[in-house]
């Protein structure tokens, strides 16, 4: 049995593919001198290649980060001044809870050496390494060798309003990272003055 067609311009369509298929395999192909199709090729391949321009520092920002901004604040003095993979091993660290994190205020008192009171902030440390992660690329890709954390800071950010009326928590977090070769020069140029 034969299938109705419902649909008269469904054919027409058919037809129009057929025949722009038909029209390609018929349009001659022109072929020049190997000499030329050279020439062509190593335009091509300058005009590819792209130089990649080699930065001093990366940067990467959290924009509203759902996280408690006292405890962005304690995490961000945590890894500055540490290089990316210190910083994220230092994190892993305190997830498995063999390193608290030094807070202020009324907390309970941790273990450990130079430690007064401290907490183990899991699901922030979370979205800190995957901010640390961007940045670390971010870094390799700006050509970045050697990227110590010079710059974490974190503001209160918008607090949008949850279920039941409670607002909800919300940070920013921007970290910038600085070649150490860099960084020892500008402290010495400080020191001179």
């Amino acid at each position: 049995m034969t299938e109705k067609n419902y649909n008269p311009e469904q054919g027409k369509q058919q037809t129009m593919k057929n025949e722009s298929a038909k029209m390609k395999a018929e349009a001659p192909v022109k072929h020049d001198d190997k000499k030329t199709d050279g020439i062509k090729d190593e335009k091509k391949k300058t005009i590819v290649k792209k130089e990649i321009v080699k930065k001093d520092e990366a940067i990467a920002n959290g924009i509203s980060v759902p996280i408690s901004t006292k405890d962005a604040i304690a995490i961000c003095k945590f890894i500055k001044r540490k290089s990316i993979d210190k910083a994220l091993a230092d994190l892993d660290d305190v997830v498995h809870f063999k390193r608290a994190i030094p807070m202020v205020g009324e907390i309970p008192h941790r273990k450990g050496k130079g430690m007064m009171s401290g907490r183990y902030p899991i699901r922030a440390i979370g979205y800190f390494v995957t901010i640390l992660k961007t940045l670390k690329a971010n870094a390799t890709v700006n050509g970045v060798e050697e990227p110590i954390i010079v710059e974490a800071v974190p503001n209160k950010a918008s607090q949008p309003f949850g279920r039941g009326g409670i607002k909800r928590k919300r940070t920013h977090v921007k970290i910038r990272v600085v070649e150490k070769n860099k960084l020892k020069n500008k402290n010495k140029k400080g020191a001179k003055k």
